[in-house]
């Protein structure tokens, strides 16, 4: 054997030996859309309410025509979860990443949601629920088109950095955020007062990226067909065609509005208390 083969010899069987330990690194599930719904049940938010909620997101997932739109995707499947969130000390997954493509793996993610405790959780961060968010889009096994965090909740941020911040920081990773407030107009059980525009406030101070919108529940009640009216938006990669009508005649991204009122709120509420309840 001459020492030429040998040589060569020796580094095939290096070339082999390399190939065969290297780590095979699957690929991410292609889908249309990465999704990540964020719902608020912060103190603001008793528990007949946060079940409306719950009860909501079930019926909107399992019906038929966010099913429809799902499949007419150019790929047909979305990538999902679900976490709920309060203040910066509550927040978590609920349902972690699956695939949804068809009636059956509806009703299965509709199926662990509906049958996973409810929690309550102090004061309200939007910015931790879009901070929480965030990174969750990272190594989730899935390549979507495009990436949207979908926040809902009844009152404005008072806990946690700015929001704008937050907002910025989400739409510079290329995500997107929509938002579904609710409008309340009864302070919470501690007296709390509600934001008469909390619309307006998430149009201004939330939302943000290619294509973001609101779909306003006007109350708890009509948040179910709000919320399926939203996902058959956002799936379909479509927004409503203008804003909704407290906010006609105010300009989209007006710094006229002041982001900073949950965090008035709750410091002109609580300044002359000794405990505070949140």
């Amino acid at each position: 054997m001459t020492r030429h083969f040998r040589a060569w010899r020796r580094a095939l069987t290096i070339l082999l030996t390399t190939v065969t330990a290297s780590p095979v690194v699957a690929a991410n599930e292609p889908v249309d859309l990465e999704l990540i719904l964020a719902v608020d049940i912060s103190g603001s938010i008793d528990a007949g309410e946060a079940q409306l909620q719950r009860d909501g997101y079930v019926a909107a997932l399992t019906s038929p025509e966010v099913i429809d739109v799902i499949q007419a995707g150019f790929i047909g499947r979305i990538a999902l979860t679900y976490v709920e969130w309060a203040g910066l000390a509550h927040r978590w997954t609920v349902v972690g990443w699956r695939a949804v493509h068809d009636a059956a793996s509806a009703r299965d993610f509709a199926a662990v949601l509906n049958t996973a405790p409810l929690s309550r959780g102090q004061r309200t961060s939007i910015s931790g629920a879009i901070d929480f968010a965030l990174p969750m889009f990272d190594g989730n096994g899935f390549e979507g088109t495009r990436r949207v965090i979908d926040i809902s909740g009844d009152g404005p941020n008072n806990n946690g950095r700015w929001v704008r911040e937050a907002r910025q920081t989400a739409i510079a990773a290329g995500v997107t955020i929509n938002g579904l407030p609710i409008i309340n107009d009864r302070p919470n059980v501690f007296g709390f007062p509600s934001l008469p525009d909390l619309d307006r406030y998430y149009w201004e101070c939330v939302i943000g990226g290619p294509g973001a919108f609101i779909v306003v529940a006007e109350s708890f009640q009509d948040f179910a067909a709000a919320i399926r009216r939203k996902l058959i938006l956002e799936i379909a990669g479509r927004r409503p065609p203008s804003p909704p009508r407290p906010l006609l005649h105010y300009a989209a991204g007006s710094d006229r509005y002041d982001c900073t009122i949950g965090e008035q709120q709750y410091r002109e509420f609580f300044q002359n208390l000794d405990n505070d309840p949140f």
